[in-house]
């Protein structure tokens, strides 16, 4: 099954047209509103250096679970 995302609105202009693969791989900032500054607070509290080590970093997955829950409870 083929997927389609238009990730323009998530992804600064120079990544919106890499592979899917190459934005994993990318580093944070490559996420838009993320700055440089942004993405190395995130290595020194989190070690975070790429977008897909921000995906399965436990404590974001950990808060988005519980907003999620939250959000069906209303």
């Amino acid at each position: 099954m083929a997927v389609t995302a238009d990730l323009a609105k998530v992804l600064d202009k120079e990544w919106e047209d890499k592979s899917l693969d190459e934005i994993l791989k990318a580093p944070v900032s490559a996420l838009a509103g993320v700055t440089d500054n942004d993405a190395d607070l995130l290595k020194q509290a989190f070690n975070i250096k790429t977008v897909a080590d921000l995906g399965k970093n436990k404590y974001f997955r950990a808060a988005q679970a519980l907003k999620a829950l939250g959000d069906a409870a209303k």
